[in-house]
């Protein structure tokens, strides 16, 4: 196997092993303390897609979708930048959801007891999960040069990850008022220090 290809999907493993106490917490909080969850394709779709991405990405570890050994190895420059990538951002959204604790949640909802998390990554940005979802992925695709996974990346859970953020903030404006206004003053929407 192709040593990036192994990195890759080291780190897949242990990233998503990092990030399963986290997900199993957050279905259990989701179910018992829910106060508002709305009704929007946007609950679904963008993780399935990510989902989705992730199949693509293991199916790319074993060559499946990527492009042929001959021109990876040409740009190998290129997977090493994108293999840094993915690493990085699949532990800042390890990051991101352990910062959440007992507040984390699959679907966009307000919990009983809701407390808006506003310190360390948080202070940067308010949706750090979303962009490091998108950035790792994208660069899983060109650490494997898989075809498919970068443009989805990018043209597809993009999109659907910022309308996904905008119906959060929609939400956490409206149930946390000032402190959420003064939150976003403070922070950057999906990359720190822009809006």
């Amino acid at each position: 196997m192709d040593p990036i290809n192994l990195i890759t999907a080291i780190n897949l493993f242990v990233s998503i092993s990092a990030n399963w106490s986290g997900a199993k917490k957050g279905i259990k909080t989701s179910l018992t303390k829910l106060v508002e969850r709305p009704k929007s394709y946007l609950q679904k779709v963008p993780p399935n897609i990510s989902a989705l991405i992730l199949i693509i990405t293991i199916l790319g570890i074993f060559d499946i979708g990527s492009l042929p050994q001959n021109i990876k190895e040409e740009y190998a420059n290129l997977r090493i930048i994108g293999l840094l990538m993915f690493i990085i951002f699949s532990w800042v959204q390890v990051l991101s959801f352990k910062s959440l604790k007992s507040y984390y949640s699959q679907d966009v909802v307000i919990l009983k007891e809701h407390k808006l998390i506003t310190k360390g990554i948080y202070g940067f940005v308010r949706h750090p999960q979303y962009i490091s979802q998108i950035l790792s992925d994208f660069g899983a695709g060109l650490a494997l040069m898989n075809f498919l996974i970068m443009p989805l990346a990018i043209f597809v859970e993009l999109p659907l990850f910022m309308l996904r953020a905008k119906l959060e903030e929609k939400m956490l404006a409206d149930h946390f008022g000032e402190e959420f206004k003064l939150f976003k003053k403070k922070s950057g929407f999906i990359f720190p220090f822009i809006g």
